[in-house]
């Protein structure tokens, strides 16, 4: 049984599942403000001996912990928000695959907030 589709507050209507053309450009604004108020990735501690460490990390853990696929990134479990003991700790660090951490890993992390 699908679902039938919904009026958007700006008057489309819009199929079920799908995003309004207004509701996409409020989302991509409010991604460019929060990245014009985010410290770059060398100010939040991603250098070169994060680099060192993330290319180790993923040469012992090469699949996704999530599904099984080849890992591309190396996630903190628990958010560090700058604390150095929990960016360097690698007790916290996991492998992902992109799809897992760009969609699966962002999804909990805001239920979790």
């Amino acid at each position: 049984m699908s679902r039938p589709p919904r009026l958007c507050a700006c008057g489309v209507i819009v199929a079920a599942g799908a995003i309004c053309a207004c509701q996409r450009d409020t989302i991509r604004a409010r991604g460019r403000r929060h990245d014009a108020r985010r410290p770059n990735s060398r100010q939040r501690g991603y250098t070169r001996q994060w680099e060192a460490l993330r290319a180790e990390f993923l040469r012992l853990h090469p699949a996704c912990v999530m599904c099984g696929a080849p890992a591309e990134h190396v996630d903190h479990i628990t958010p560090h928000k700058g604390n150095p003991a929990l960016f360097w700790n690698w007790n916290n660090l996991q492998a992902l695959c992109a799809h897992c951490h760009n969609s699966v890993k962002q999804r909990q992390e805001r239920a979790d907030e």
